[in-house]
């Protein structure tokens, strides 16, 4: 196969664009380079140290009768030696396990193929020659065959028929099966399956995965040749000369990110000659071939029946214990990466990404998708991208602090209120409560300061436009991304059903629109009942929470007064502390409760859905999800920024909760603090919380599992070095990716962005607490990725999924609520009414800010005639945070007109702020398309390209085909 690696300096050199791809692409023959390698083996590159045991030489095409006989007799362990007596006694066990399912099993419903005795005999005695070289535990006892898949299963299990029976089918299929014991274990048994080369062409082109035919051609344009690239080039001279970045990527360590690209289109067995097949073990990358055994193991019967078939039932009914793909070998190396490279691109993971010395570094999201897939890849890139964006939003919310913390003592307010040394305020509870002084909330002022200052609005405005730029920033970076790992037609070509829908409504069925073929098929009415019922499951689900938050309420009333009228003096003078801080840790107990809830009722609701494909499936589980966990986090913050202290009533005539309880009212400087309280200590337990059960709670078990292995408690060998194990042995023993797939680390990052945004208003230092969390989050789910899971099935994805429009839904409501914050929970709206319309600079034209707010905190507070309380030991006046009249008036305790002026300034702030910052961010939506520009040329351009080598391409090959036959050739399309 000719190399094109010169095929780009070829085409710049070309004066027209109109010039013959042909031209192009007739060149002298070249070696192929390192540089190439990964073009020639689908991004296939392995370090220098590995080639001679990660790759196969090129060996000529076996015949396709030689590969379909050799695919059930080579997996027989009874025709291997046996190694030892042990080994003997497996093989002994899988043979009579074999044996009795023949017997047992219906042959009706096995896919059958022919075998003739010669060709069995030839097999055998080929298998028999064999000799077990290989122990990485990659490949087959024959050292040749990659493993592709691992399927682990209990020899006690009553299961052999349906194993069996599966098994078969399999073989048939094309997959080649080899079973191994356990070394730690005398229960278990691996099945190692390895996908032949005619079993990938064949499933590669029914999934439509796309494969490299060309490397890609760029081109340039008049640019090229003037001042501008000259420029550009001095630019790059100064840079070589400065420091190297230690940021920016090292590509000399990360040999696997060098350039890629080539032209893929859909394989096609047909034209196969189109394609650059430089090696066939290589052409099929790992998670490819990974992908591809999956497919076959979810559509393998194993009884007779339409719904009888697929690896997660049988997983369901403990027929197969677990099904992973292998890792790549160990992770650690006893030599340094620098010196001798890496052993196996997970090695690399952890070296280069996975490790916590790496907190600062970019990264590796190419190496990432190579070794995890393009949904994992994109979960990384896209919270690297949230945790950078996060950088600016925490530099300004620390700026807001910071300048309420320098002018904290400048404060008028605060002044006023730690001086307040004659101002008697009214009993916090009806029993046991005596009067207070206002001067004793001094330090409660101050700290309410800090997040209640000048720079809140601003704040939120910024964060309310952060919001947007990150998400548009985004499309931006998906799109590259979708076009770097060649995923912009994958949705519509690859997107296939599930195996449960497909067993569910295969009596029902009608073409499919897009594809033209018959396809299950769930009718509208089937479709509405089910969905009426799920949702029915949702509502009930936020009216438990709901339930919940009540009885968080009732006991804040109940705690209110007693630690009101509490003995101890500390607890008594800061009772709105005690009362706000163990109502917190009560609703955090509860919020982690009712979560793992959740988690079952969303799972049950979404199976009972009967979703279409897998991407339906996991967007109707992650928006269950959110909604759950979304109302429940947040219910009680909505409670305290929006219902605290509104209808407390006033002293003489309070509102009560079943006639019993008396409602909460604010303090003197307002609930903010109370709001603030609330998102820091959630929001810090339940990161700490997470990340405990993200990493601890594996590395736990993990532990656990080695020293039950050390041990021998599964009745196997006494393996003292772990190193000793096979890889799937060692596979095993770690712990399986979650069953939700990624919905709970995107959960866990979305209420995260809600946190940060919602409230953000009340609590500048939000965005600072989430980059610290995720700075350590995505080293943390590296480390779990590589060294504590076992490895997740390689998935494609274009996007993030439904997690998108949650965010863009929770960016829409983060303006509503910071807008209701401000003008409702905090007291700028006061403040700015009294400063404008009643403070000493109302009659002024040149004013200072504290100097009209002199007098403010008298103007908020009312007066009361404690002789109207039943309670005789209380006489004389008090005051309470309200707009009301005094008692001597006319119409006494009535709202005073300052109160319905600030009310009317409240609304208009709202409606203000609405509208100015929704302006904002539609113009900025506006302003950023989703795409560069760039890159939809590159597109064209390459879309264009690509027509013009698929004809060159097939008049090629039918023009070598005529001239071999004799017969005469002309240069048109055949």
């Amino acid at each position: 196969m000719v190399h094109h690696s010169g095929s780009i300096q070829s085409f710049k050199q070309q004066k027209g664009m109109h010039t013959s791809i042909s031209e192009i692409l007739k060149e002298k023959s070249l070696k192929p380079s390192r540089r190439s390698l990964p073009c020639l083996a689908q991004s296939q590159t392995h370090p220098t140290n590995l080639n001679h045991f990660l790759s196969v030489p090129l060996s000529p095409e076996p015949k396709p009768e030689v590969e379909g006989l050799s695919q059930s007799i080579s997996t027989s362990c009874s025709l291997l030696p046996p190694q030892t007596a042990e080994d003997g006694k497996d093989h002994f066990v899988e043979e009579s396990e074999v044996s009795t399912c023949e017997t047992r099993a219906d042959e009706s419903f096995l896919l059958q193929k022919p075998v003739t005795r010669a060709k069995l005999e030839a097999r055998t005695d080929s298998v028999q020659r064999k000799k077990p070289t290989d122990s990485s535990g990659l490949f087959f006892r024959d050292g040749k065959k990659r493993i592709d898949y691992i399927l682990v299963y209990k020899k006690s299990s009553p299961q052999v028929e349906k194993r069996c029976t599966f098994e078969k089918n399999l073989r048939a299929e094309g997959l080649m099966l080899e079973k191994e014991p356990s070394l730690t274990n005398n229960d278990i048994m691996f099945v190692k399956i390895h996908a032949t080369w005619d079993t990938l062409c064949k499933y590669a082109e029914q999934m439509n995965i796309r494969m490299p035919f060309r490397k890609k051609c760029y081109f340039t344009d008049w640019k090229s040749k003037t001042l501008g690239s000259r420029f550009h080039l001095r630019c790059r001279q100064i840079k070589s000369w400065l420091p190297r970045n230690p940021m920016k990527l090292d590509k000399e360590a990360l040999p696997d990110l060098e350039e890629t690209d080539c032209y893929t289109a859909p394989f096609s067995r047909a034209r196969m000659h189109h394609f650059t097949i430089s090696n066939r073990e290589t052409f099929f990358s790992n998670s490819t071939r990974s992908r591809i055994v999956h497919h076959v193991l979810q559509r393998t019967k194993y009884e007779d029946g339409k719904s009888k078939m697929g690896i997660n039932r049988l997983l369901g009914n403990n027929t197969y214990e677990a099904a992973f793909p292998p890792h790549e070998g160990g992770y650690k190396s006893r030599h340094s990466i620098k010196t001798h490279g890496a052993q196996n691109h997970r090695h690399l993971l952890y070296e280069r990404w996975a490790r916590w010395g790496m907190w600062y570094k970019y990264q590796p999201l190419d190496l990432i998708r190579r070794y995890f897939g393009e949904k994992i890849g994109l979960y990384f890139a896209w919270l690297g991208w949230y945790t950078g964006m996060l950088i600016p939003a925490a530099l300004v919310g620390v700026f807001v602090f910071l300048y309420g913390l320098l002018t904290m003592d400048a404060s008028q307010i605060s002044k006023e209120i730690c001086e307040a040394n004659t101002t008697i305020m009214c009993p916090m509870c009806e029993e046991n409560c005596e009067p207070w002084t206002l001067s004793d909330s001094c330090v409660y002022a101050k700290v309410t300061y800090l997040f209640d200052n000048g720079g809140t609005v601003f704040f939120a405005i910024f964060m309310a436009i952060w919001a947007t730029v990150f998400l548009e920033f985004w499309k931006r970076r998906r799109a590259e991304l979708t076009y770097d790992w060649d995923l912009i037609d994958w949705e519509e070509e690859e997107e296939e059903l599930r195996p449960q829908f497909e067993a569910k409504y295969s009596r029902m069925e009608r073409v499919n629109p897009i594809s033209g073929k018959p396809e299950p098929f769930q009718p509208f009415s089937d479709k509405l009942s089910r969905l009426m019922v799920s949702v029915s499951g949702i509502f009930f689900m936020i009216s438990l929470v709901l339930t919940a938050v009540f009885a968080v309420v009732v006991f804040r009333l109940i705690a209110m007064e007693k630690f009101a009228s509490f003995n101890w003096y500390f607890v008594k003078k800061n009772w709105q502390f005690a009362t706000s801080g163990t109502g917190v840790c009560i609703n955090f107990m509860i919020i982690m409760s009712l979560n793992v809830v959740y988690e079952k009722v969303a799972y049950l609701l979404t199976n009972l859905e009967h979703p279409r494909t897998e991407s339906e499936w996991e967007n109707s589980f992650a928006l269950k999800m959110f909604l759950f966990q979304f109302v429940n986090l947040n219910s009680s913050t909505f409670y305290i920024a929006f219902f605290l202290g509104r209808f407390a009533g006033r002293p003489g005539k309070y509102n009560k909760l079943f006639s019993r309880w008396r409602l909460e009212e604010c303090h003197p400087s307002g609930c903010l603090i109370d709001l603030c309280l609330q998102m820091g200590v959630i929001m810090f337990f339940k990161q700490i919380w997470n990340n405990f059960m993200e990493l601890g709670y594996p590395l736990l078990q993990n532990w656990w599992s080695r020293r039950k292995m050390k041990k021998g408690g599964g009745g196997g060998q006494n393996v003292e070095n772990k190193a000793q194990l096979p890889q799937w042995d060692k596979d095993w023993n770690l712990q399986p990716m979650n069953a939700h797939g990624l919905v709970d680390e995107y959960l866990e990052m979305v209420l995260q962005f809600g946190f940060t945004t919602i409230f953000v208003a009340a609590f500048p230092l939000a965005p600072l607490l989430a980059l610290l969390n995720n700075i350590i989050e995505i080293r943390l789910d590296a480390y779990k990725f590589v060294t504590q899971w076992r490895r997740p099935m390689p998935a494609r994805a274009t996007d993030i999924g439904i997690w998108h429009g949650i965010l863009e839904g929770i960016g829409v409501l983060a303006v509503i609520t910071n807008a209701f914050v401000i003008a409702i929970t905090s007291d700028y709206i006061p403040r700015f009414v009294y400063a404008f319309k009643y403070g000493p600079c109302v009659n002024k034209r040149h004013h200072h800010g504290n100097e009209c707010l002199q007098g403010y905190v008298n103007s908020s507070l009312s007066v009361f005639d404690m002789g109207e309380l039943n309670n005789r030991n209380h006489s004389g006046y008090c005051r309470y945070r309200d707009y009301r009249a005094p008692p001597w008036n006319t119409v006494p305790y009535e709202f005073t007109l300052q109160f319905w002026h600030v009310l009317a300034a409240r609304l208009a702030f709202i409606i203000v702020f609405e509208h100015l910052v929704f302006g904002i961010k539609s113009f900025i939506a506006y302003l950023i398309p989703d795409m560069p520009k760039d890159l939809c040329d590159r597109m064209r351009r390459e879309k264009y390209l690509m027509q013009e080598m698929m004809y060159e391409a097939e008049l090629e090959h039918l023009q070598k085909e005529r001239k071999k036959n004799g017969k005469r050739y002309h240069h048109e399309w055949p």
